[in-house]
C-alpha cells in the first residue's frame, strides 16, 4: 500500500519508512506529489497532524500519515509545544534545528527546573472524509541539557537528556533511539492500529 507522508522532511521520512515497513508500506513525501503543505493553526498536536492527514489525502486521493511532534518544557507551561518548528523565529533566529536549540539553551541558561517532554501525535487517514482517524501518541520525558551533545537525531536531539540512558537522544545508537523516541511509541502503536483497523 502507498501511504502519503504529510511531511516534507527527511528525517522523519527516514524514521517513519524504518518504523511502518512491517507493514509493507511505501511512504511517500507529500512534495514527491506536488502537495501543498497544510495549515496548523490549532493548539493541540492532533488537531494539527489530523489537518495535514486530510489535506494530503485530499490532494493525492491516498491514505495519508501525519505527525506533529514538538517540545514541551515544564518551565514554559508545556510550550513551545505546537510552534516547537519555529521557536527560534521567536527570538529573531531563522528556522531551523541549530537554531531551535541555540534559542532554547539562552531561553533556559538561568531556569534550574530543566524537566521537559518530547510528544509525537500521528494520525492517519484513508481518505480525506474518513470519520474514523487513527492516532497514536507517544511521549517520552526527560531533561533538557546545558549544552548539545551528540550527532544522531534532529531537532531538539542533541539536548534532550533522558535519564534512564545517562545520555542525550543524540548520543543513542539510530536503532536504540528509534525504539525508546517519542515518534518510535506512537508509531508502533500506530503499526497496531493499521493492523487491527485497516486489514493490513
Amino acid at each position: 500500500m502507498k501511504l502519503v507522508l504529510a511531511s516534507n522532511n527527511r528525517g522523519k521520512l527516514a524514521e517513519l519508512q524504518a518504523m511502518l515497513a512491517p507493514l509493507g508500506v511505501e511512504l511517500v513525501r507529500q512534495s514527491d506529489l506536488g502537495v501543498p503543505e497544510a495549515q496548523e493553526p490549532h493548539l493541540t498536536f492532533v488537531e494539527n497532524a489530523l489537518e495535514k492527514a486530510r489535506n494530503a489525502a485530499r490532494h493525492t486521493g491516498l491514505p495519508a500519515i501525519a505527525d506533529d511532534a514538538g517540545l514541551c518544557v515544564d518551565a514554559f507551561g508545556g510550550l513551545p509545544g505546537v510552534d516547537t518548528a519555529f521557536y527560534a523565529t521567536q527570538f529573531g533566529y531563522a528556522k531551523g534545528d541549530d537554531n531551535n536549540v541555540r534559542a532554547l539553551l539562552e531561553q533556559m541558561k538561568d531556569i534550574d527546573n530543566r524537566k521537559a517532554a518530547l510528544v509525537s501525535t500521528l494520525v492517519a487517514v484513508r481518505s480525506p472524509q474518513d470519520p474514523e482517524p487513527l492516532i497514536a501518541v507517544g511521549r517520552v520525558a526527560g531533561e533538557i541539557a546545558r549544552e548539545p551533545v551528540g550527532s544522531n537525531g534532529f531537532g531538539f536531539d542533541p539536548v534532550m537528556f533522558i535519564p534512564r540512558f545517562g545520555q542525550t537522544f543524540a548520543q543513542l545508537p539510530v536503532e536504540v533511539k528509534n525504539a525508546s523516541s517519542h515518534r518510535g511509541m506512537a508509531a508502533r502503536q500506530m503499526l497496531e492500529l493499521m493492523r487491527e483497523r485497516w486489514s493490513l
